[in-house]
C-alpha cells in the first residue's frame, strides 16, 4: 500500500464510530522503520481558518484494521494527543 492510498481512507474510532479524518501525515521509527502512529489533523473551525490547526496523534498499536475505505482505530477522545 502507498501512503497516497492511506491518505484516502476515513479513519473511524470504533470507541464512539465518529469519523475522525484522514492520514495526514505518518510518524516512523528512525532506527527501525516501522510505523510509530498516524497523524489525522483535527479541525474544529469553519475551514481551519480561525484558529490553530490541531492533530490527533493516533498510536499505531491503536489501529484495529485497515480497509479498502476506512481505517478503524480504537482511541479513547479524552486521552488521545492534541499538537
Amino acid at each position: 500500500m502507498r501512503f497516497c492510498d492511506l491518505c484516502e481512507k476515513a479513519v473511524i474510532n470504533v470507541e464512539d464510530c465518529c469519523k475522525l479524518g484522514n492520514v495526514a501525515d505518518i510518524e516512523f521509527d528512525e532506527c527501525t522503520g516501522c510505523i510509530r502512529a498516524l497523524i489525522v489533523p483535527e479541525c474544529n473551525h469553519f475551514f481551519g481558518l480561525f484558529g490553530p490547526a490541531k492533530e490527533l496523534i493516533i498510536p499505531w498499536n491503536q489501529v484495529i484494521k485497515i480497509g479498502p475505505d476506512i481505517i478503524l482505530v480504537k482511541i479513547c477522545r479524552e486521552e488521545h494527543k492534541k499538537h
